[in-house]
């Protein structure tokens, strides 16, 4: 009796060791690749909301944000380097969800902390719905090309 073919849904799932690794499994990207990224998303996030570069107030609120979420997933895909992308997609978005959702918690000591400018450029200052989808477009296209750039920048076979 030949031995039982695992569907190609357990496969896909990871739960077939001799079967091939996922599209969802990913290699780590090296540190200096992530510092990198990193170093840029703060740098343009930064001057998003700072320099005044006569941008649209929009580009500037959203613009600034996206970064933000942005941010999020570089370290999330740099503290947790290897395994599903779709997991740092998940990590981040329910992190920038929740910092969002904090801001409609205002205790006297929190207020005063978001007062401050790292407080306002970590947690910000008012809740806004429109940002929780400008943080989950911005994480999603934050993983496109962290997958990209896997592929090919970062030797070896993604999976």
């Amino acid at each position: 009796m030949a031995p039982k073919r695992p569907s190609p849904w357990t496969r896909a799932a990871g739960h077939d060791a001799g079967a091939p690794a996922s599209d969802t499994m990913v290699r780590p990207r090296p540190l200096a690749i992530s510092l990198v990224l990193i170093a840029i998303t703060v740098t343009a996030g930064l001057a998003v909301r700072f320099a005044h570069l006569g941008l649209p107030f929009s580009v500037v609120k959203y613009g600034g944000s996206g970064l933000w979420a942005v941010m999020i997933y570089w370290l999330s895909s740099t503290f947790l380097p290897s395994g599903r992308w779709t997991r740092n997609v998940a990590i981040s978005a329910t992190l920038g969800t929740a910092v969002e959702f904090l801001k409609l918690y205002d205790p006297p000591w929190l207020d005063a902390v978001r007062r401050t400018l790292p407080g306002i450029i970590i947690l910000g200052r008012m809740f806004n719905w429109r940002d929780i989808a400008t943080y989950w477009i911005a994480i999603c296209l934050a993983a496109g090309l962290d997958l990209l750039i896997r592929r090919t920048l970062v030797p070896g076979r993604v999976s």
